[in-house]
């Protein structure tokens, strides 16, 4: 069965997981911005993202939907649209309301799950990594980091844009080998909010309706 949400969001952000290769090179400026939001997005109880998602072609956004993300601990829950996506810490639920499906599945060593701070940790062994200056975005003055795969997978390069000052990601941008662009600009950003406990369950009782799939 398909997918259901790839039509959305994963067919462009979710990345073939490429391995470690030898001739991987990581800037060191580039390495610690990145390394400084890492800690700072760890060090809170949870976080939430109200961004907008971009998709097109040729480096151009031809259709932007709005969305929001939270995160606590290696949990998270993503809304664009008609579309959301949990991970519970041990499986991923994906459900499409306008499809009325649920496709149930576990997470696995050849993709990673949607973010919008995935490119985080996986460019660690995945990409070559470049700092390219500061570039006025959305009106921040942010520094500019290249990620290019060290091997094949689809993505061209991936750009990301850092307000180093709050250890903040503003902007990332995902372009494929295919000329595909696919972007996410944060509008908002809260740390450390009281959420509700059922957060990232999926309760089954809520979708009777819905043709639910376990892979």
């Amino acid at each position: 069965m398909k997918n259901i949400i790839s039509k959305v969001i994963l067919g462009s952000f979710v990345v073939g997981a490429v391995g470690m290769a030898n001739a991987q090179k990581i800037d060191a400026k580039a390495k610690k911005i990145l390394d400084d939001i890492t800690a700072n997005y760890n060090s809170k109880k949870n976080s939430y993202f109200k961004f907008s998602f971009g998709s097109g072609l040729n480096g151009q956004v031809t259709k932007t939907e709005p969305g929001i993300y939270y995160a606590a601990g290696d949990k998270y829950k993503l809304k664009i649209m008609d579309t959301e996506q949990i991970f519970d810490g041990s499986k991923i639920y994906n459900i499409n309301a306008d499809d009325m499906e649920v496709t149930i599945a576990k997470p696995n060593g050849s993709s990673t799950m949607f973010s919008p701070i995935n490119y985080l940790t996986t460019y660690r062994n995945d990409y070559n990594v470049t700092y390219n200056g500061k570039k006025t975005v959305n009106g921040v003055n942010a520094d500019f980091i290249k990620l290019t795969p060290v091997k094949a997978n689809g993505i061209q390069y991936v750009y990301i844009f850092v307000d180093s000052a709050k250890k903040q990601m503003v902007k990332l941008e995902q372009h494929g080998n295919n000329k595909d662009v696919a972007v996410i600009a944060i509008k908002e950003y809260k740390e450390n909010q009281t959420l509700d406990p059922n957060m990232f369950v999926f309760d089954k009782n809520k979708f009777k309706n819905y043709v639910i799939t376990e892979l």
